[in-house]
């Protein structure tokens, strides 16, 4: 509470998340919109998951590709990868490809796969070029993110979802 008193964008948006997930969309709607307001770039994607669902607010198309293009102008790479599927389902496949090119580089898992599936498919709008380019910024985007602390906490992750597994045998 502490953080969120010294007004915290990110401490607000973890909030609101929190408030989302109980059911809380009026609070959550209210947290995550003041730490958008404050230039945090999950609120503002956590904003765009709340005008597609209609929780908390009316369901909005416009209120959700406002926030959409926000979070991914500001380097939200699941932001990035939505537009790039909302540019698909209209058909602007160039466009989409250009969003999931830009999540990849990013290290966005689901941006690559998508990728590499249209360079397999052989449909034109992935180059082997763009593919290989793609490819190499995500990795490094990846190993940008590695440390040892961090794979000791995914290693400790592990141990309590295989404990939890046991358990539920």
């Amino acid at each position: 509470m502490k953080r969120i008193e010294a007004n915290d964008p990110t401490a607000m948006c973890d909030m609101g998340r929190s408030c989302y997930h109980e059911g809380d969309y009026k609070s959550a709607f209210a947290y995550v919109t003041k730490a958008a307001g404050m230039g945090d770039m999950s609120a503002r994607h956590q904003l765009s998951v709340m005008y597609l669902e209609g929780k908390g607010v009316e369901k909005d198309e416009k209120q959700l590709r406002h926030h959409l293009e926000q979070a991914a102008i500001g380097g939200h790479p699941d932001a990035r990868y939505n537009l790039g599927i909302m540019e698909k389902e209209i058909e602007r496949y160039e466009r989409a490809i250009k969003h999931w090119i830009i999540a990849a580089n990013l290290g966005h898992d689901g941006s690559l796969n998508v990728l590499k599936k249209a360079f397999m498919d052989g449909c034109g709008l992935v180059s082997k070029d763009d593919f290989a380019a793609a490819l190499r910024a995500h990795q490094a985007a990846v190993d940008a993110t590695k440390s040892s602390q961090r794979d000791e906490a995914e290693a400790y992750l592990q141990k309590l979802d295989a404990a939890k597994e046991a358990r539920q045998d």
